[in-house]
């Protein structure tokens, strides 16, 4: 019998984290939905029995641990979706080494730890994709906006270690990709630029997704792909 294809999805509590784990586990995959409050994985959860709620702190090695082992414990990995982030909105003058060391924990050493983690179980299982998100405040020459210098750097951090990262994963069957949406409809954007007016739903991107991890992209990988909105 043919082991199930398993995808993990960070940040699966709300937004685009939740939108991604409904679609996967709606085209037939195990997802484990993880993040850092059990009662809003609870709630995604409840919206497909493909899914399974795992609460993790993507900033601490050992929840990252627990994680890909119960991902690998449920059929084989293929798909492993960072999603998680959280974001500060503060004047750099007044953004003290605390704040800093925040936002960078989870979103580029959170992102760090589950893309070794996954890296390694699917270089050991023939391959997979690790699709990480970014944000067009990490990408060049694009209009920034103030007080999110933290997580500005934060993404672009990501989007070079996802362009390292499949350097490295090419000889295994190891894709990873790099997603950088700009406005998205959801509640960090309200925190984050409340100015903008969204043209992108979680569930356009969760489509996006979708096409990213299937054998229909295969050729794609070590790329960042910027998702510009009407805003």
């Amino acid at each position: 019998m043919t082991a199930q294809n398993v995808a993990v999805v960070t940040g699966a509590g709300s937004g685009i984290g939740r939108a991604i784990a409904r679609r996967l586990a709606s085209d037939g995959m195990h997802v484990l939905a993880a993040g850092r409050t059990p009662q809003h994985l609870e709630d995604t959860a409840a919206q497909h029995p493909n899914i399974t709620p795992h609460p993790t702190d993507i900033s601490r090695e050992p929840d990252v641990d627990a994680l890909a082992t119960a991902a690998t414990a449920q059929g084989r990995l293929t798909s492993w979706v960072n999603c998680a982030a959280v974001v500060e909105r503060t004047p750099f003058d007044a953004l003290d080494p605390d704040a800093w060391d925040r936002t960078l924990d989870v979103n580029l050493r959170g992102t760090y730890l589950c893309t070794r983690a996954a890296f390694t179980r699917m270089q050991r299982s023939g391959g997979g994709t690790i699709l990480n998100f970014a944000s067009l405040s990490g990408v060049a020459n694009v209009e920034k906006f103030p007080g999110l210098s933290a997580y500005n750097v934060s993404k672009a951090g990501v989007i070079a270690l996802s362009e390292a990262v499949a350097l490295e994963g090419r000889p295994h069957g190891v894709r990873c990709i790099a997603l950088s949406p700009g406005a998205v409809d959801t509640e960090m954007l309200r925190r984050a630029a409340p100015h903008l007016n969204p043209g992108v739903t979680p569930d356009d991107v969760a489509a996006i997704v979708a096409f990213l991890l299937s054998d229909a992209a295969a050729p794609l990988t070590g790329t960042n792909i910027p998702i510009f909105s009407n805003e």
